[in-house]
């Protein structure tokens, strides 16, 4: 027997369950290396379900929909090692408890970082320069033809873009944003070095309020963690300008939806693009209802590169596991 005949009995031993449709390609590769059980339909499981397949299973490949807190975790038995995570957020796994019972967590990190900043460009035009309304309009038919002050949207150039949260994606937000001429700023934890800064043109901001009431335009590219959540909260979207617009391409919990609702309702903000949302689907109606609101349902890292390296990071997380080696993109609760 060889010795990569060998691993890969070794490997086919563990059983790892999927717990939604992943690209054809992924599933494919994952069902040659290991004892795979695959989603049929690409809906969710239940709490029950993912406990069953937790009981049932080595290694789990959960997604961004599926939560597992720590009751969860506790009816899982003894049998689950690896949570490998299809995506890079972690907010929906009690990663502390996980870890408390054995269970290593990975993730996909750095794999949705220039597709999600492209959505978060897109977004920022779509607002600002009306183009919804615009797409509506020819789609019903409407269009009268061209006149001087229909459609009068603004120009980005020269505007002032605060981004919050200048990890990854944020650099990259950036990057663009100085290509469309824009004035970058930023709040982050931690300021960035000062090369980084010189790079990106970008100016820091230690207090999130005074940036907050001098943006034209936000841009939130943070977590979702405890010290996040609804950041952006009635107090602090009152500070922004009457002109100002705000897009969210990271955790829709980051900012109080209902409060910006209420804003945008009675004008005391501009406009705003959303791709994620406090409550997962369940989107407030009265936000839908708003001619100055652009949603999109989650597509920030839709793509088809995107979802295919996101498949082989789990893989290859997965196979080192196999291997008894540390996944290379290990979770560590203290640096959450």
């Amino acid at each position: 027997m060889t010795a990569s005949h060998a691993e890969d009995q070794k490997r086919a031993r563990l059983k790892v369950t999927v717990t939604r449709r992943l690209p054809e390609v992924v599933e494919t590769r994952m069902s040659e290396l290991f004892d795979v059980h695959l989603r049929h339909d690409d809906t969710k499981m239940t709490r029950d379900e993912l406990v069953a397949a937790m009981r049932s299973s080595d290694i789990l490949v959960p997604t961004v929909t599926d939560t597992i807190d720590a009751n969860m975790l506790a009816q899982a038995g003894e049998r689950l090692k690896l949570i490998a995570s299809y995506g890079a957020g972690v907010d929906h796994i009690d990663v502390h408890s996980a870890r408390q019972r054995g269970v290593l967590v990975s993730n996909t990190p750095g794999v949705v970082t220039e597709d999600t900043a492209d959505m978060t460009i897109a977004l920022i035009l779509a607002v600002t320069r009306r183009i919804p309304e615009g797409i509506a309009e020819m789609q019903a038919g409407r269009w009268k033809g061209w006149a001087p002050t229909s459609h009068l949207g603004g120009r980005v150039g020269g505007r002032r873009l605060g981004i919050l949260g200048m990890g990854r994606i944020g650099q990259a937000v950036a990057r663009r944003a100085n290509v469309f001429g824009m004035q970058v700023h930023y709040h982050n934890r931690r300021r960035l070095r000062p090369e980084i800064e010189a790079e990106l043109q970008a100016t820091y901001w230690e207090s999130l309020d005074q940036m907050v009431s001098r943006m034209d335009i936000i841009s939130i590219n943070a977590p979702h963690t405890p010290s996040t959540f609804h950041l952006m909260n009635a107090r602090r979207l009152k500070l922004m300008k009457p002109s100002g617009v705000i897009v969210n391409t990271s955790r829709g919990e980051v900012i109080d939806e209902n409060a910006l609702t209420r804003m945008l309702r009675s004008g005391e903000i501009a406009g705003a693009g959303l791709d994620v949302f406090e409550h997962g689907h369940e989107i407030n109606p009265r936000l839908r209802e708003l001619p100055n609101v652009v949603l999109l349902p989650h597509m920030g890292s839709a793509t088809i590169e995107g979802r295919v390296e996101m498949g082989e990071k789990v893989i290859i997380n997965i196979k080192t596991f196999a291997d008894g080696h540390r996944p290379p993109d290990l979770v560590v609760p203290g640096l959450l």
